[in-house]
């Protein structure tokens, strides 16, 4: 019996020393200021890879590896995408960016929501918002955001895998300015 009851205690003191998952994802996101990752992004099955770096709320400058140049950039109020022949801009809050770069948001949705556990190694929420169908995945044993795909107003699917992450590196203070028109 006295095993029994002993085994009970350590079950139950290791899984509250663990938290649960969402605990540990929140915990993660709450100790992240910025992240710096590479990318490999599929929207309607046209695959484009290149270097990432979010500053939350709402800043992310990404290089592509294209021929073109091309660049995204959010200052955390409007979106660029611009390349060696085009420039577009964007109200953030237009776009699923608004979401996922928003780390308050984030929270408050993994908060209210069930997880989903995915082959044993990654765990995705799901949610919409203001017409955008968003799922973010976090591996199950880092805690970090993995990826994201989302299904816009327009019904573009796009999947943004990420890998090689880096935390709260120091960034410069220009890094998030918008692009000028060439």
């Amino acid at each position: 019996m006295k095993k029994k009851i002993l085994l009970i205690f350590f079950l139950f003191i290791s899984s509250s020393a663990y938290g649960s998952i969402k605990e540990n994802i929140i915990q993660n996101l709450q100790n992240i200021e910025n992240l710096s990752f590479n990318f490999e992004q599929n929207i309607n099955g046209d695959i484009e890879n290149g270097k990432c770096t979010i500053k939350y709320p709402k800043k992310i400058f990404c290089s592509y590896n294209l021929m073109n140049k091309k660049i995204l950039v959010s200052n955390g109020r409007s979106l660029v995408i611009k390349t060696s022949n085009s420039y577009y801009i964007y109200p953030i809050e237009k776009t699923p960016l608004n979401f996922i770069l928003d780390k308050k948001f984030i929270i408050n949705k993994i908060t209210t929501q069930k997880e989903r556990v995915i082959d044993k190694k990654f765990i995705n929420f799901n949610f919409s918002e203001n017409e955008n169908e968003i799922n973010l995945f976090f591996d199950k044993k880092t805690y970090n955001l993995i990826g994201w795909q989302t299904l816009d107003i327009y019904q573009n699917l796009s999947i943004t895998y990420i890998n090689s992450i880096i935390k709260n590196q120091k960034l410069r203070k220009d890094f998030f300015n918008l692009p000028i028109r060439d």
